[in-house]
């Protein structure tokens, strides 16, 4: 089977994280309001590609709510609840801030927010490997 556009998206979800890990280290903060947007959506686009890689459920929308498109990935596959934590923090962080409730937020959430996004990266890039869906055929 032919993963390339899997293969892609993790190629270029990977290389936007680094750069928001790098803008970290230099900077020390990042705007948080987008930050955790943008980590929404990176999010969303792995799980959307994972999903169209396999081919066997309808796609969700990038535009859906992450937790909308989380639930896509697990209908029928509940071993994706590993990450289930993981998408529903993004989903707080981003619920904090628009009720303008940053004190409930963690000591620098714009860093465990890209944290997060690195994890959840790494999980569903490993379970990608163990698939063997991130090798050309």
């Amino acid at each position: 089977m032919d993963h390339i556009a899997l293969i892609q998206t993790f190629e270029q979800v990977d290389a936007q994280i680094v750069d928001l890990e790098r803008i970290l280290n230099e900077r020390g903060s990042l705007p948080l309001h987008q930050t955790v947007e943008h980590a929404m959506a990176l999010t969303k686009q792995l799980i959307i590609a994972y999903i169209a890689d396999v081919g066997e459920k309808t796609l969700p929308n990038q535009a859906d709510d992450l937790l909308d498109v989380f639930k896509a990935l697990v209908k029928s596959d509940p071993s994706w609840n590993t990450i289930r934590d993981n998408c529903r923090e993004l989903v707080y962080y981003r619920n904090c801030i628009a009720m303008a409730r940053l004190d409930a937020l963690p000591h620098n959430p714009e860093k465990m927010a890209v944290r997060t996004l690195r994890h959840l990266y790494l999980f569903m890039k490993t379970r990608c490997m163990r698939e063997d869906r991130l090798e050309m055929a």
